[in-house]
């Protein structure tokens, strides 16, 4: 269990004011003793550029049927409307990637390095690597809300504040890009030269006048790996993605119908995606994480798309509670994998997984069994 030895000592200026300076840097140090890889401070009220880009990419439709995204509007970017008095915002980023395969599986340890090959393997399932073992929201909300007590301690009074961990309308890459964690690459992924982007961003809004830090320069360059790598095309331009194209968003926010078009795009993978990372040069020595809860769990890292399918709800329920996956539900779980399986080569374990669904009491899901039997010739 991680702890912290923590110095009640609250720093003054000659004032009586708390020397806020002091704070921030005690902030940082408080965070990496809690388990996070970097800390950073931005200023809550400098998001007006990011504002107009966002209004942009909603009237363009980018957001697909994410209709939060724009019921929310203009607030993700005015951080004192969402919490009011929020001065500044501390983002911290937490380290994700798996470094092993489930122990209780009996393949050798592959871990998150084998994700290349499970992609090339048309008959494995491909899961985004950040959702291979327990969820993070719980996790990252809880360790920044004891980043939170502790400033709490420091000064000796409660302050306004708030904890967000991709639960809220945040502009959480902006921010943490003017954090000076990193910089938003091409493909909208937050980068750093340190770790690349396989992490996960989670913020404190407070009403502390903390000094914001700078930003670091982009460092994609002329690199446009992220943009050619994308299955689907969703990265349209740099800066700029298409969620409506995007495989995380089509397999996971989508509810109903998974476009015809898109379908032999997506290839084997059935939650999410990982590709415009995998190839991103940032990524290449990105460290594995220290959390024991983002280990692989139930040999997903590897799983046959045939084994996957076979999974009853109730099993569904079992295995996936306390994951990521649980809140699609078995029945997009089964459409996503129905996709799979129709870009699987053509065997007798692929077909008769996808005939044992042919009934599915889900209308949802027999049309896409349905599409994918007829890939394989197979009414």
């Amino acid at each position: 269990m991680i702890g912290i030895q923590l110095r009640v000592v609250i720093r003054m200026h000659s004032n009586d004011s708390p020397d806020w300076r002091a704070l921030a840097a005690d902030i940082k140090a408080w965070g990496r003793e809690l388990g996070f890889a970097a800390v950073g401070i931005a200023s809550a009220g400098d998001l007006g550029a990011a504002e107009a880009d966002l209004q942009a990419w909603l009237a363009a439709g980018f957001h697909g049927e994410m209709d939060y995204m724009a019921r929310h509007g203009v607030k993700r970017a005015r951080p004192d409307e969402l919490i009011p008095g929020t001065v500044s915002v501390i983002s911290a980023r937490l380290d994700y990637w798996p470094s092993a395969t489930d122990a209780s599986t009996p393949e050798p340890t592959t871990g998150a390095s084998n994700a290349a090959d499970n992609l090339a393997d048309g008959e494995r399932a491909y899961i985004s690597r950040y959702a291979l073992g327990r969820d993070y929201h719980k996790l990252l909300r809880a360790r920044l809300q004891k980043l939170a007590e502790h400033i709490e301690i420091e000064l000796g009074e409660n302050f306004t504040h708030r904890v967000f961990t991709d639960s809220a309308p945040v502009l959480e890459v902006e921010l943490a890009a003017q954090s000076g964690l990193g910089w938003r690459g091409k493909h909208t992924l937050l980068l750093s030269r340190e770790a690349g982007s396989t992490f996960f961003l989670g913020e404190i809004y407070c009403s502390l006048p903390l000094p914001p830090d700078p930003p670091v320069s982009n460092h994609c360059g002329t690199c446009t790996a992220c943009i050619t790598a994308c299955p689907t095309g969703a990265i349209v331009a740099p800066y700029r993605l298409d969620a409506r194209r995007c495989i995380s968003y089509l397999t996971i926010e989508l509810k109903g119908s998974i476009p015809l078009g898109l379908r032999p795009l997506i290839g084997n993978r059935v939650y999410g995606c990982d590709d415009c990372q995998l190839c991103c040069p940032w990524n290449k020595d990105a460290p594995t994480t220290r959390e024991d809860d983002f280990a692989v769990r139930h040999g997903l890292d590897h799983a046959r798309l045939s084994e996957l399918f076979a999974w009853s709800a109730e099993e569904f329920k079992e295995k996936m509670a306390g994951s990521a996956i649980y809140r699609i539900g078995h029945e997009r779980w089964l459409r996503n994998l129905a996709v799979g399986l129709g870009n699987a080569p053509t065997t007798p374990e692929v077909v008769a997984a996808l005939r044992s669904r042919q009934e599915d009491v889900s209308v949802l899901v027999r049309e896409h069994v349905a599409w994918a039997l007829a890939m394989h010739g197979v009414e």
